[in-house]
């Protein structure tokens, strides 16, 4: 399958289909309809949950799937963007969704396969209704309504069900906040390692930043260590807003770009009056300018749209992507790359119980905000990386690594530097990187514990998305001559890379 999306992506610019949400909507079902004959006691309100009628009404999902395919889609996501225990729980639903998303795909599935080949489906995977990033509790920016784990093993169960209804590819899109991204990510890797994977981000307005404070270019650093099938931008802008984000990926990105807009921004009450033509006429020009090689639509685009779409780019040739970029770079809610131009990179370290009297005091004795603006100095004073350490011998490390960086996470003077996490225990290093939507830094690991663990332990740093310091230990001790550091460091590369 993926050789021959790869061979298409090659020759033609393939086209994603449209929205779901409000196409269901414009059906103008009832109660009824999405509470079927099996969950009319349910006690909760499911009117408006469009997941549900994969189970209740899988007929009109089905002909949604099968207008767009009339219309061109080479690609068709399924109808399962809210399919996460997570966001099912506001329905009490959460008992469902493996079935929601396996009988999801298998609706896209059937649809597809009888619009024979080279018809594809891509598991529509949403960012739920939580944020990893941000706090809902205006007194207490760090607290959060889930934790890194649960929202990876609520991804893990949708992606696994979705994998089993017979999807292709697997789209995480619609990504407002890049850790609840990482979490996806990681789910899709753990439990689908071998199928294609499409990301797209959101950026929500004009400012160019994501809802969680990213650029599109930090978005990218943080997310490239899943080695994606392709990246994009899609929701909360219509393609005359999105260019630009469009602009910098198409430059950056060596892999696949992808962008599915809205029909332009909604009117005064929510709705989208962007016409097919109009929509069509900026693809057009995305696909002359070279910048996608999947475009399609977001919300309020129709079965028309996206016709209009597939006749405004027939014969226009894909993009090319450009080779992989060489820098080292890291990322907060900003990019940081170390080039020759760079000169020398300064790391603050002042957030270091073990370096800073002041600094553990403040932990201590629970003076968190008092240590964030440590960590604001030493931004202000030309920090390019901020080092935390929570290493002291009455510390709760893993609580107070987890509490300081949310709590920068909420402060976008100081999260828009790189965090290197530092610690000699695994437990808080882990902790830290789970609090990270940036590319972030460990600080370290070495040989010192044999191949196995330091390869166990770079692969878990990779799959949170970050980089590493490797200290120059290894079974025999810490290198002490200039020949001994070489072969340490050189052994280390090879096995890293």
């Amino acid at each position: 399958m993926r050789d021959r999306l790869e061979s298409l992506l090659a020759e033609r610019i393939l086209v994603l289909d449209g929205a779901y949400g409000t196409a269901i909507q414009a059906r103008g079902l009832r109660e009824a309809d999405y509470r079927g004959d099996r969950f009319g006691d349910h006690p909760h309100d499911v009117t408006g949950d469009p997941d549900l009628l994969n189970l209740t009404r899988p007929d009109v999902v089905e002909d949604i799937h099968r207008s767009y395919l009339e219309a061109g889609a080479d690609i068709v996501t399924t109808n399962t963007f809210t399919a996460t225990a997570i966001a099912q729980s506001d329905y009490g639903l959460e008992a469902f969704v493996g079935e929601m998303n396996r009988r999801g795909a298998e609706i896209a599935r059937r649809a597809v396969d009888a619009f024979g080949a080279d018809r594809f489906v891509a598991g529509s995977v949403g960012p739920t209704t939580q944020t990893l990033s941000l706090s809902p509790r205006v007194n207490d920016p760090a607290y959060r309504t889930v934790t890194f784990d649960a929202m990876t093993e609520a991804y893990a169960e949708q992606v696994r069900a979705l994998v089993e209804g017979g999807v292709d590819l697997i789209l995480v899109e619609t990504i407002f906040d890049t850790l609840n991204g990482k979490a996806a990510i990681a789910a899709a890797r753990d439990v689908a390692p071998d199928v294609p994977l499409m990301i797209s981000v959101t950026i929500t307005d004009r400012s160019g930043r994501t809802l969680s404070g990213q650029t599109i270019d930090a978005f990218w650093l943080s997310i490239a260590h899943a080695d994606p099938f392709s990246v994009g931008v899609n929701c909360a802008l219509g393609a005359a807003e999105m260019r630009p984000y469009l602009e910098t990926l198409a430059r950056i990105v060596p892999t696949y770009t992808t962008c599915h807009p809205n029909a332009g921004l909604p009117n005064a009450f929510g709705g989208y009056d962007e016409r097919p033509d109009t929509t069509s006429k900026y693809m057009r020009e995305f696909a002359e300018s070279g910048l996608a090689n999947v475009l399609g639509g977001c919300c309020g685009t129709t079965a028309e749209h996206i016709r209009a779409i597939g006749a405004a780019i027939d014969g226009l040739p894909p993009r090319r992507a450009p080779a992989p970029g060489r820098v080292t770079a890291f990322s907060g809610l900003e990019p940081f790359a170390i080039t020759p131009e760079t000169g020398f990179v300064m790391v603050g370290e002042r957030q270091n119980v073990t370096g800073s009297a002041k600094f553990r005091r403040l932990i201590e004795a629970g003076d968190y905000q008092a240590a964030v603006e440590i960590a604001a100095d030493q931004v202000r004073s030309g920090a390019n990386l901020l080092d935390v350490n929570m290493d002291a011998d009455l510390l709760d490390g893993v609580k107070a690594m987890t509490t300081f960086l949310n709590l920068i996470a909420t402060e976008p003077e100081i999260t828009r530097v790189p965090v290197m996490v530092d610690s000699s225990r695994w437990d808080v290093i882990e902790a830290g990187l789970k609090c990270l939507q940036g590319k972030g830094i460990v600080n370290s690991i070495s040989l010192k514990e044999g191949e196995d663990d330091f390869l166990d332990k770079a692969r878990k740093i990779r799959r949170y998305g970050a980089g590493v310091v490797v200290m120059a230990f290894d079974e025999r001790g810490q290198a002490d001559t200039v020949e001994r550091k070489v072969e340490i460091c050189d052994r280390a590369y090879r096995l890293l890379t």
